[in-house]
């Protein structure tokens, strides 16, 4: 295949060549290369200043990041047989990682696939298209699935943030197979349903796997609060540790719905109690009403996702730390995350530090955990490592 070529500025090769994959629109030398003239999705042979090819990218005329790079060598496209084999290396390390065929599958750039994401379900796989180019592929990605994991059945889950600025289409659907009545994983050791087609991003966060397993040895005989709760990934497998009880608090009654599903499903159903609402309202009605826990977990959405919300987010984070170490008993843990990436762990730290001081708390941090081995972080890209979690003691002298 003859592709056409894309020419950028002098010095705009330094990421690429130690091994970023992203390239920006003002990176580009539009005199020689205008963008106008590639269109969503095309694939092109990507040339440092002085004309000497990078490798491969495919590209998006209409946005900042405008193109992804594919490969170093300037003659392979991404098509289905290399899908093929990336689907395969992925797999590869996933399977050494996890006992049960439960995971992240794919994880766009750290698994030299950028814009596509794949969640396994055991025979179900829920995927997302973030980019135009991985958009342009949708087919042979779908057969590079079937190819390598003979799936029963393949969900879009093509909602998220990133395609409106890709310029695509939101849409959920099923596009092959046939999916079950119920879809179920198992995560250390404990079973949950997965709402693949109506719930957040693919259904569940795999990402804090090993964070959630290493809350359990915190739990056994103790009163534990999970905010931000969904569908009970921390509460339910806190209670399944043997927690004495377990309060669960989202601002969805659809996800409340389904941590009583979860609880019943793992036999822990008069452990869990639910309570819908705005986190930060509901802890300030807990503190009025006296309430005291032995473990809280403060998993929030990304309270910054663009550099401009640093400010504000970071004024958020300590609000909602500072409000839950108030819940905390006298000697208690709490479980601090952040999945902003423009949140650095440093800061994460800081604001945990200064909130004990608030509340007039001694903190000791205990652990501290990221994203587990299936969101991989590539060495080059500083945006794939985004997950943080704290495990820390709060107490009083």
């Amino acid at each position: 295949m003859m592709l056409a070529s894309l020419r950028l500025n002098k010095n705009a090769d330094r990421r690429i060549k130690a091994g970023h994959l992203w390239i920006y629109s003002n990176e580009v030398d539009t005199k020689i290369s205008p963008l106008r003239q590639y269109s969503a999705g095309q694939q092109v042979q990507v040339e440092a200043s002085n004309g000497k090819t990078l490798g491969t990218a495919y590209l998006n005329p209409n946005t900042l990041i405008c193109g992804r790079m594919i490969s170093q060598d300037p003659e392979q496209v991404l098509d289905k047989s290399l899908l093929v084999h990336r689907i395969n290396i992925a797999l590869s390390m996933r399977e050494r990682a996890f006992p049960t065929p439960h995971y992240r599958l794919v994880y766009g750039e750290s698994d030299m696939l950028p814009g596509l994401v794949v969640d396994r379900f055991g025979d179900v796989l829920s995927v997302q298209l973030n980019t135009a180019g991985m958009q342009a592929l949708e087919t042979d990605i779908l057969d590079a699935l079937e190819k390598v994991l003979k799936p029963q059945a393949i969900v879009m889950r093509n909602d998220g943030g990133m395609r409106k600025l890709e310029g695509l289409e939101e849409e959920t659907r099923v596009a092959r197979g046939e999916l079950p009545d119920e879809v179920f994983l198992e995560e250390n050791g404990v079973k949950f349903h997965v709402p693949v087609l109506t719930g957040q991003k693919t259904g569940w966060f795999y990402d804090h796997r090993m964070n959630r397993a290493r809350m359990q040895q915190f739990c056994k005989g103790k009163k534990v609060l999970d905010l931000f709760s969904y569908v009970g990934g921390w509460g339910v497998q806190a209670a399944a540790a043997g927690a004495e009880s377990v309060m669960c608090v989202d601002a969805s009654a659809t996800a409340l719905d389904e941590v009583e599903k979860n609880a019943q499903l793992n036999d822990v159903a008069d452990k869990v109690s639910t309570m819908q609402g705005d986190a930060f309202e509901a802890l300030k009605q807990l503190i009025q009403e006296g309430e005291k826990f032995d473990v809280i977990v403060l998993d929030p959405p990304a309270f910054i996702k663009r550099r401009k919300d640093i400010k504000n987010g970071e004024q958020a984070y300590k609000r909602i730390n500072q409000l839950a170490m108030r819940l905390l008993e006298k000697d208690a843990i709490l479980i601090s995350a952040s999945c902003s990436m423009h949140l650095a762990y440093d800061r994460l730290i800081d604001v945990v530090r200064s909130s004990a001081r608030h509340v007039d708390r001694h903190a000791q941090i205990l652990e501290q955990g990221h994203q587990g081995a299936d969101h991989p972080v590539h060495p080059a890209i500083a945006e794939t490592a985004y997950l943080k979690s704290l495990i820390v003691r709060v107490y009083r002298d």
